[in-house]
């Protein structure tokens, strides 16, 4: 392990072999970090904290702190972080709490940018992209390939579904269905994030059954429940839009409208 002099590593960590820790950084008792992961000078972890391979962690960083949370009793809940994670600099992501399934989680691949804070209980999953200064409240749901724009807001509990979008400064207050690009304060839905899917791989087909899903959704004056059934029976024939099955559900805020 290459860990700066400076840097106060707990005994009782578990480091694997090839981390390195830089200058002035802070290692608790109950941290695992996994091969290849680097971490700055002037990063704290600490909870019970677990990271793993080849994550890049930039300097001032808080990850593993108790929530921000006057209900939190002291309970040894759980932070996760997957693989091949890079955490610029200030971001602050804590551990989870008794409330629910009593850890946060940050799944693989992910693009997190400065000053980023993830709450308690958020579940973040693959392939996202948070700009500089997005802010997740407790208990938030964020699907694979999303991209959240700087200062975008995320209120409680909220769901946002796979490969969508916000724009800057978006403030989110209900869930965001999969594939939608959201904008504004509140965030209301503009579109689908078609150039992202482009980019992804997929198909002009495929694109077409998902902004035929929008238009039922935001476009067509169905009910939400009478939206949703539609959708769902569309999916059978295009397996593209099994995002949004998967999205209802799990959404219990209602969508932006």
């Amino acid at each position: 392990m290459a860990i700066h002099s400076t840097a106060i590593v707990d005994p009782r960590a578990r480091i694997a072999d090839d981390v390195e820790i830089g200058a002035y950084s802070i290692v608790g008792p109950d941290v695992e970090i996994g091969s290849g992961t680097w971490v700055g000078p002037h990063v704290v972890i600490e909870g019970h904290t677990t990271i793993g391979r080849n994550n890049r962690i930039f300097q001032f960083c808080s990850l593993g702190a108790v929530p921000q949370d006057k209900k939190y009793a002291g309970q040894p809940t759980r932070l996760e972080i997957g693989d091949n994670n890079t955490i610029r600099e200030f971001c602050t992501f804590n551990i989870g709490t008794a409330e629910d399934a009593g850890v946060t989680r940050l799944g693989n691949d992910n693009w997190v940018m400065a000053y980023v804070h993830i709450a308690h209980d958020c579940q973040v999953g693959n392939h996202t992209i948070l700009a500089n200064n997005a802010t997740l409240a407790g208990h938030v749901a964020l699907g694979d390939w999303v991209i959240l724009g700087g200062f975008t807001s995320v209120h409680q509990f909220a769901v946002i579904g796979e490969h969508a979008m916000t724009a800057f400064a978006s403030a989110v207050a209900q869930d965001v269905p999969p594939f939608i690009m959201a904008a504004g304060n509140r965030a209301v839905p503009s579109g689908i994030n078609s150039e992202g899917l482009k980019r992804r791989g997929f198909s002009p087909e495929a694109i077409k059954a998902i902004r035929n899903a929008y238009k039922v959704l935001y476009r067509q004056g169905m009910a939400y429940d009478e939206a949703k059934a539609h959708i769902a029976a569309e999916a059978s024939r295009h397996p593209e839009l099994e995002p949004f099955v998967r999205f209802f559900a799990q959404s219990e805020r209602g969508i932006i409208r």
